[in-house]
C-alpha cells in the first residue's frame, strides 16, 4: 500500500480522550467504516500479506474485530470465529483471561469453533498492551489451530503490546500511532 493511502487511512481515525477510562487515548475507527474508499482500503492492507496463506478460519475479537474480521473471512474464502468476553457465546467454551491497559478481562470461544489443523488469522482493530491477542493466540493453540498471523489496523505503538505476543507468530500492522 501506498504512503498517501496509508495516510489518508490515518488522518481518518478519531482519537477520543478519557474513554473508556480516564487517561485513555480511544483510537475510533468508526469514520473508516463509514466511507467505502477508506473501509476498501483497511481490508486491501490487512489483506496483503495473507491472501496466499491458505487460511481456513479468521478469528475476531470482539466487538470492533468482528467488523473488518468477517470482511476478512470473506475476502480469504475463510470461515469467521467470534471471540467474546465471558458469558456472551451461547455454547460451551474454551476461556482465557489477560490484562489489558485498563484492568483484566476474560476471552471465550466457541469449543468446536477451531479444529485441529486450521490455518488462523487472528483480527482485531486495535493492538495496545496485546494482552487480548495473546489470550486469543492461547485459546486458538489450545484447540488445535495453527495461527498464521495476527493483523491488526491500529498498532499502538508506545503500548508495546507486540512484545506480549509468542515470536513465531507474524504481527501485521496497517498503522502505527
Amino acid at each position: 500500500m501506498n504512503a498517501t493511502a496509508l495516510e489518508t487511512l490515518k488522518q481518518a481515525i478519531r482519537t477520543v480522550p478519557d474513554f473508556p477510562e480516564p487517561g485513555i487515548q480511544f483510537k475510533d475507527i468508526t469514520p473508516v467504516l463509514g466511507h467505502p474508499e477508506l473501509l476498501r482500503l483497511a481490508i486491501e492492507a490487512l489483506l496483503e500479506p495473507f491472501q496466499e496463506q491458505e487460511i481456513t478460519k479468521v478469528v475476531g475479537i470482539e466487538s470492533r474485530g468482528f467488523i473488518l474480521g468477517g470482511m476478512l473471512a470473506h475476502h480469504l474464502d475463510a470461515g469467521f470465529v467470534p471471540v467474546r468476553k465471558k458469558g456472551k457465546l451461547p455454547y460451551q467454551t474454551l476461556a482465557e483471561s489477560y490484562q489489558l491497559e485498563y484492568g483484566t478481562d476474560t476471552i471465550e470461544m466457541h469449543i468446536d469453533a477451531i479444529e485441529p489443523g486450521d490455518r488462523v488469522l487472528i483480527h482485531d482493530d486495535v493492538i495496545a498492551t496485546g494482552g487480548t491477542a495473546e489470550a486469543t493466540i492461547r485459546l486458538v493453540e489450545r484447540a488445535g489451530g495453527e495461527v498464521v498471523g495476527c493483523a491488526f489496523l491500529i498498532e499502538l505503538t508506545g503500548l508495546q503490546g507486540r512484545k506480549r505476543l509468542p515470536a513465531h507468530v507474524p504481527v501485521h500492522t496497517v498503522l502505527q500511532l
